[in-house]
């Protein structure tokens, strides 16, 4: 005999009964309706099956095991343990209806986040066993938030009544969702059975769901459509901001600098040890070490530049082959330098806590808070590339030199000067864009390589020494991509942009903005 633990039965034995027996339907449909209950014992209860501590006593009473002690849920008394219990039998079916329930319970938390939280997962997969605890938590629910959410999630757990009516007005509930996962769902109402009837019985409800999957069809399209223009014009930014300094490597001195990826890779590291010094010097404030690897890795790049520009590239001008293999020579001895002090294995670079996560729009599109930011920097960088160019006395003097080198030296420009300043300006960008690349994933030895062709492309692409032709062409080519892929497949999608932009230099030259006057010769 149990001793007396309480006053009152704490579930019915009704409920409870079904678990003994052998009905597996049953035995489902007894769990939702437990945790529809959503109380203590409730609780205690599924977690008790889910940890396999309940049992089933000789007389078919359901009991709760722990520590040489036996609680009965129904009648809320603990005793010792009676003898003949066996373990109740809970296959994989059964314990998927338990962690529905246990998630279920959530949406009666206090916390609003673990509400918000437990809806969202139900959005992904519902049951009609948890449409009873649903509707007790949608009944309690203020949330201005949360309470939408839930009256879809208690719709699509609806789909699956016996009740026509109910199967129609959920149908017609979902009109407005955005969720993907419905699709199948809907679907398969108005398929057909081997012998040619309708899955769904009812026409009203056929009707109704063909009219809600169209719906969702045409969100979901706009929703991909959306999503496809943001991770273009994301994609567009990080070709623009490693394109960049190529545009006045390249496209304003013309020097085919074949180690361009390098000093993406160098920005990149910079970044990588800025983060460890403040993860070790300054660790309460390491979100910050973002901001100091900007003019650190511009620094560093630009240096790196310099040096190049001084020793190896001021003595190959108008030699572009012998310039192509001397900084191909080296792009190689940058990359194995790095292997041989960082090792060949990428290294990792964190988000700042204020670039992880992102905002959700339309349902269920998520912007990136660290593609928001790189989109923002790459129109900064832009602006003031344009500064420099155009409105500085250092930008006067490069477009001077580039423009009529003999006539920029008869009237006092140091032309030697401003080429290794112009050198060291790109390549100071191009570790710019190295910082931009850390923030989307690991930083390794190989970095630039990924990114070298694509660059040239941008650049050949938008016009020789055209910035408004570089962002144009890096947009066009970041929305080419991501329109492409989904379609072709990401291999097939570069082959494609490459075919076209053969055809299209070979049919304009010059590139979408040809340059004008002396410059052009």
């Amino acid at each position: 005999m149990l001793l007396a633990g309480a006053a009152q039965a704490a579930i019915d034995s009704a409920l409870l009964a079904p678990l003994t027996g052998d009905d597996p339907d049953a035995r489902i449909e007894a769990v939702g309706r437990i945790g529809a209950l959503a109380s203590d014992d409730a609780t205690r209860l599924l977690m008790a099956m889910k940890n396999g501590d309940a049992y089933a006593a000789p007389d078919g009473q359901v009991l709760i095991v722990t520590d040489d002690k036996a609680y009965n849920p129904a009648t809320g008394a603990t005793g010792p343990l009676p003898e003949g219990i066996d373990g109740l039998m809970i296959n994989n079916r059964l314990r998927g209806a338990i962690d529905d329930a246990l998630s279920a319970l959530k949406l009666l938390s206090s916390d609003r986040t673990e509400r918000l939280a437990a809806v969202t997962e139900l959005q992904k997969s519902v049951t009609l066993a948890q449409a009873p605890l649903i509707d007790k938590a949608l009944a309690k629910e203020t949330d201005a938030d949360i309470r939408p959410l839930l009256q879809l999630v208690a719709a699509t757990a609806n789909l699956q009544s016996p009740d026509a009516a109910k199967r129609k007005a959920a149908v017609e509930a979902l009109a407005d969702s955005s969720n993907a996962n419905l699709r199948p769902t809907l679907q398969a109402m108005l398929n057909k059975n081997a012998d040619g009837t309708p899955a769904e019985p009812d026409e009203g409800v056929r009707v109704a769901a063909a009219r809600t999957l169209a719906a969702i069809d045409s969100r979901l399209a706009r929703t991909e459509f959306i999503g496809n223009v943001f991770y273009g014009i994301s994609l567009g930014s990080v070709l623009l901001l490693t394109a960049l300094g190529l545009a006045i490597t390249f496209g304003l001195m013309g020097i085919i600098n074949m180690a361009h990826g390098e000093l993406l890779m160098i920005g990149a590291y910079t970044t990588y040890l800025c983060q460890t010094a403040f993860r070790q010097y300054f660790p309460s404030a390491v979100d910050a070490y973002l901001i100091a690897a900007l003019p650190a890795a511009f620094l560093v790049t630009a240096a790196v530049g310099v040096a190049m520009e001084r020793t190896v590239i001021r003595w190959l001008y108008g030699r572009p082959l012998e310039t192509l293999l001397a900084t191909w020579g080296i792009s190689l001895i940058l990359m194995q330098g790095v292997r041989t002090i960082f090792g060949a294995q990428n290294v990792e670079v964190a988000n700042p806590s204020w670039m992880s996560g992102g905002v959700t729009v339309l349902g269920n599109l998520v912007l990136a808070y660290n593609r928001i930011a790189i989109i923002v920097f790459a129109m900064i960088v832009v602006a003031g590339v344009w500064l420099i160019l155009n409105k500085t006395r250092l930008g006067l003097f490069v477009r001077a030199v580039m423009q009529n080198r003999r006539m920029a030296g008869c009237v006092g420009v140091s032309t030697a000067k401003i080429d290794m300043m112009t050198f060291g300006l790109g390549s100071g960008i191009a570790g710019l864009g190295g910082v931009a690349l850390s923030q989307l994933g690991n930083v390794g030895p190989d970095l630039g390589q990924g990114y070298i062709v694509d660059s040239f492309m941008v650049v050949v692409l938008g016009g020789v020494g055209q910035l408004a032709g570089t962002i144009i062409a890096a947009i066009g080519l970041g929305e080419a991509n991501k329109f492409l892929e989904p379609v072709a497949g990401a291999v097939l999608a570069k082959i494609a942009i490459l075919i076209f932009i053969i055809i299209f230099i070979q049919k304009r030259p010059q590139g979408l903005f040809a340059m004008k006057g002396r410059s052009a010769e």
